[in-house]
């Protein structure tokens, strides 16, 4: 029946059904809803998307805040001198700590763009289910944040002291002159006097002066590169830490020579096992007269090696490593000329004192003069610059466990071109 007649037959019949049938063609309750059952699961739809994407957004900000402090918490401990898998493990330490959850982590290394830097860079992946969005796809979220950190900047030094305690770790008295040509000093310990100079005519010029404690100074002191000693950086590293020693048996299988063996200048160098070419000399060597050594080690087993008055040494290519207690006593008036070698396992050590020793002082002191050109490494042992002792024409590098400068001893040296020791190095992120 059409609307027409349903509406005709409507109006034949009585007031009150038309009114009722009236009613009934005008009610679109119905119809909202309808529309309302289609819209409704849209819109909630919509909410739930939006409400995931925020969380994605959160989370992936989350990701990298955690990559930017492990990459900056790496990277102080690359300038700490730490190797590789110390830093892996405190970038995975510091970003757990930040909310990582723990996926995928690679941390890697490499040079700066300026001398002396180096670039940490620490990349972060995490894997989560989807949430609403799953009824959609079925794959897992990946998140993923990269942060690289910098280490940079520094002074060059060539007087450095590792002892983490010892008061006057670095000391400068008496009446001595030091004369260090753009590098710094650098005092590992935490004392209150890490850096301690005494007595006002000591005298020293150096770029600048750091130290993990604080400094005691004098009017003598000329800074090039500051205009106070810089206090409470951290510690420099070991720069030979990673030398190894010779070893003890290999030494000891080595037969005792005697300065009449290096006295004939056709003598011949003996070998460790590991090929090094290596000369031992036990209880100690007195050098007298002209001495010119070939390259090599040159063992002191125990005993004082000394120069004595008239004495001439000479030698390039040479390391002397001291074992058993043994102690460097250049003494009298000795001349003095050695240079490092720039090759092999101990490339660039003058002067190399056993990790063992500890405490052994070793002492240039009396009128010696001496041209050292290379590195004076005792790490665990003192030296000492005494009496009227001269040090000059090479670039000498000293770290030790302490260092003293005292008496009328004078020093010119500079940094060397290749063993850099670098301090006051900063860190901060770049990426």
């Amino acid at each position: 029946m059409s609307r027409e007649n349903y509406v005709t037959k409507v109006e034949k019949t009585s007031p009150r059904l038309r009114r009722r049938a009236h009613c009934l063609l005008k009610d679109d309750a119905g119809a909202v809803a309808v529309v309302a059952a289609i819209v409704f699961p849209v819109l909630v739809g919509a909410m739930g998307l939006g409400a995931e994407s925020g969380y994605w957004y959160m989370e992936q900000r989350k990701l990298q805040h955690a990559a930017d402090v492990s990459a900056h918490a790496a990277a102080i401990r690359h300038r700490a001198g730490d190797p590789k898998p110390a830093l892996e493990n405190t970038a995975l330490r510091i970003a757990s700590a930040s909310g990582y959850s723990p996926g995928t982590m690679t941390v890697s290394t490499k040079p700066g763009l300026s001398a002396g830097s180096s670039k940490i860079t620490v990349e972060l992946t995490e894997t989560h289910p989807r949430l609403f969005s799953s009824i959609f796809v079925g794959e897992p979220v990946t998140l993923s944040a990269r942060a690289v950190a910098e280490v940079k900047g520094g002074s060059k030094a060539c007087v450095l002291a590792l002892s983490g305690s010892a008061s006057g770790a670095v000391t400068v008295t008496g009446s001595t002159q030091v004369q260090l040509s753009g590098c710094s000093v650098v005092s590992n310990s935490s004392a209150a006097d890490a850096f301690l100079m005494r007595n006002g005519s000591a005298v020293m010029s150096t770029d600048c002066v750091y130290t993990v404690g604080e400094a005691v100074t004098t009017t003598g002191l000329t800074m090039t590169g500051c205009s106070e000693p810089i206090e409470r950086v951290p510690p420099t590293p070991d720069p030979f830490a990673s030398v190894a020693e010779p070893d003890r048996l290999q030494v000891q299988l080595l037969p005792c020579r005697t300065l009449d063996h290096v006295s004939n200048s056709s003598y011949v160098l003996d070998h460790l096992l590991s090929g090094v070419p290596a000369i031992r000399f036990c209880g100690g060597l007195d050098i007298k007269g002209t001495i010119t050594l070939k390259p090599g080690l040159y063992i002191i087993d125990g005993g004082d090696f000394t120069v004595t008055a008239g004495a001439k040494l000479s030698g390039e290519g040479v390391t002397f490593y001291f074992t058993n207690s043994a102690t460097a006593k250049l003494l009298g008036n000795g001349d003095i000329d050695l240079t490092a070698p720039t090759t092999g396992p101990y490339a660039g050590l003058l002067f190399f004192g056993s990790r063992r020793d500890a405490g052994v002082v070793h002492q240039v002191t009396g009128n010696s003069e001496s041209t050292l050109e290379g590195n004076i490494y005792i790490p665990t042992g003192r030296i000492e610059f005494t009496g009227n002792s001269t040090v000059s024409g090479g670039c000498t590098q000293i770290v030790a466990n302490e260092i003293t400068f005292t008496g009328n001893s004078a020093m010119e040296t500079c940094a060397s071109r290749t063993d850099e020791i670098i301090v006051g190095k900063t860190v901060m992120l770049v990426e």
